[in-house]
């Protein structure tokens, strides 16, 4: 028994200094949060090849966090450091902002709000939103000369929509508030799961269909997006967003991360996420391509 509590002395004794080793280096840590889709996950391994390739920082990845909120609520208790977040997150009651939708003082909004409120850096974009956008088949944009939502609006009641189930219901931004918008009203609604619209419009079960403007399956069903003309959908402009004390103690994560502000249109991102989603490669493995690429990684 002596002999065993004398190697469980010695073996504390030569960890303990390992143990206070671990606690010193970690500053040099950071960890970046991901929400439980492709995107952000992709993007989560863009920031740590920068941060590792242009700092001494060493860079974590907790993924699938189950929505933005959870993410702002992890950096908020320091669990998470790091993330990407969208300008629209801005609507979701974390402080008082002005009803807008106009996509700079919504930016705006978000940069000064995070700041104030929670030490905050909100980056400027990265150059694309992921929002709700009106998509039909191309072949049905290309017959009818459709470029823009408010296109549709001779067509719109021989069409059959699928879309969102609650999108339907929801007052103030949903389809009520969207006729009184556009003046559109579809001939035939069919509601259903977001996920299911893609092969609904491509399949031809519908005609025009309620998508996200990033999503790979526009590719894959050779899908066309509509602009939203009248501005009536809040921005979704992502950005980069790190605490505001990680960039005080290393000003270079900042400066690295800077490098992609601008830097990926929403035909880039589909097409990044069309890599993981549809031709299974991994998420680094898309990201890393993506950076050497563009010049940012060798």
């Amino acid at each position: 028994m002596k002999k065993n509590a004398w190697y469980a002395v010695l073996g504390l004794v030569i960890a303990l200094p390992l143990v206070l080793s671990g606690c010193g280096n970690s500053g040099n840590k950071i960890v970046i949060g991901a929400q439980t889709y492709t995107e952000p996950k992709i993007l989560a391994e863009m920031y740590k090849a920068l941060i590792e390739d242009r700092t001494q920082v060493k860079v974590d990845i907790k993924p699938d966090l189950a929505s933005s909120p959870v993410v702002i609520d992890a950096m908020k208790n320091n669990d998470v450091q790091m993330a990407t977040l969208y300008t629209g997150e801005v609507f979701n009651n974390h402080f008082e902002v002005k009803p807008t939708k106009d996509r700079q003082e919504v930016l705006k909004e978000a940069q000064e709000g995070f700041d104030k409120h929670f030490g905050f850096k909100w980056f400027d974009p990265l150059g694309f939103e992921n929002t709700y956008a009106f998509t039909v088949r191309k072949e049905v944009a290309d017959q009818n000369h459709l470029k823009n939502i408010s296109d549709v609006k001779d067509l719109a009641k021989t069409m059959k929509l699928g879309v969102d189930t609650t999108w339907l219901e929801r007052e103030n931004d949903g389809y009520p508030a969207f006729q009184k918008a556009y003046g559109i009203q579809f001939g035939q609604t069919f509601p259903m799961e977001i996920g299911l619209v893609y092969e609904a419009v491509a399949n031809k079960k519908v005609d025009i269909v309620l998508a996200y403007s990033t999503d790979p399956r526009l590719k894959q069903y050779n899908l066309q997006t509509l602009k939203d003309d009248k501005q009536f959908f809040p921005p979704y402009d992502a950005s980069p967003v790190i605490r505001k004390d990680v960039l005080e103690k290393h000003p270079e994560v900042g400066e690295a991360i800077g490098q992609l502000v601008g830097k990926i249109d929403a035909q880039t991102m589909t097409d990044l996420n069309y890599q993981v989603d549809v031709e299974k490669k991994s998420e680094k493995e898309v990201a890393r391509g993506f950076l050497k690429k563009i010049g940012l990684l060798e």
